[in-house]
């Protein structure tokens, strides 16, 4: 359901003349963000709970916590750059065509993901030189925490730096989000009434998960620890909700999205029919 919803976001956006904005550029990028979250996750999770217990190779381990650090990241920053889009549109409408062409719109994701590539490889290089007796992990998938577990060297050096970089990579995003959200808000009460309900729906998708994504995010990595346990509960709403209700919310709260499917779907029924 996660990997089909997302490839019907990115389908649709990338083959309609009606979803031709920045925003569902930019959307699109965050479902192929979210079918690779899931499609680097779930599969091994299910074989996991199924198995009670499963084998990974290091190189497998690595591979699946770089790939996770680097969609993590990305959709971190895809989300910020998603906020700064609807706060223009909504401040400067007059002048966010101008604002935001699309040659700036690829810059800032082609600088999202190449962003996300670069911070994540410092710290695979850094658990890479680590040394690792315990070959199990507590986790359903690769995470640091788990994967720092299982050293019998010092990491409060590879600690300190990861745990830095991803208050940049968290927090830093997410002041800038709520910022943009703040002045939204005091641009959406100073407009005739008539017209906040528009301007509310442009934004609420995209604050619905904003809340959910760094909501656990923020609990995970910068908030006290609460044990692993609880952390695996709370990993799954953004490695397994997220990612199956991003498509969901963005479809059922969105009339142009809706009414590009009702056309699909119209073609595709003629022609079955």
């Amino acid at each position: 359901m996660t990997m089909s919803g997302n490839l019907l976001i990115i389908l649709l956006v990338s083959n309609s003349r009606l979803l031709l904005s920045p925003m569902y550029f930019f959307l699109g990028h965050l479902s192929f963000c979210d079918f690779l979250f899931t499609a680097n996750i779930v599969p091994n999770m299910i074989h996991l709970t199924l198995k009670e217990g499963t084998n990974i190779s290091f190189l497998g381990c690595f591979t699946q916590f770089y790939i996770f650090g680097c969609c993590t990241t990305a959709e971190c920053y895809l989300l910020t750059v998603m906020s700064y889009d609807r706060y223009l549109a909504i401040y400067s409408p007059l002048r966010y065509v101008s604002i935001m062409p699309f040659k700036r719109c690829l810059h800032l994701v082609v600088s999202s993901w190449l962003f996300s590539f670069l911070v994540v490889l410092i710290s695979l290089v850094l658990l890479a030189t680590l040394d690792f007796c315990d070959p199990l992990i507590d986790h359903y998938y690769c995470d640091f925490s788990p994967i720092v577990k299982l050293s019998c060297t010092d990491t409060s050096a590879i600690e300190l730096e990861t745990y830095l970089v991803t208050g940049f990579i968290v927090l830093l995003p997410f002041v800038f989000i709520v910022v943009t959200y703040i002045y939204i808000f005091f641009t959406i009460f100073a407009v005739p009434s008539k017209t906040r309900q528009k301007a509310f729906s442009t934004c609420s998708s995209h604050l619905a998960v904003v809340c959910s994504y760094y909501g656990a995010l923020i609990i995970i990595y910068l908030a006290p620890s609460n044990g692993l346990n609880t952390n695996k509960v709370i990993s799954l709403l953004y490695t397994v909700g997220t990612p199956l209700f991003n498509p969901i919310i963005y479809s059922l709260r969105n009339q142009e999205i809706r009414k590009v499917f009702s056309q699909l779907y119209a073609v595709i029924k003629k022609h079955v029919l």
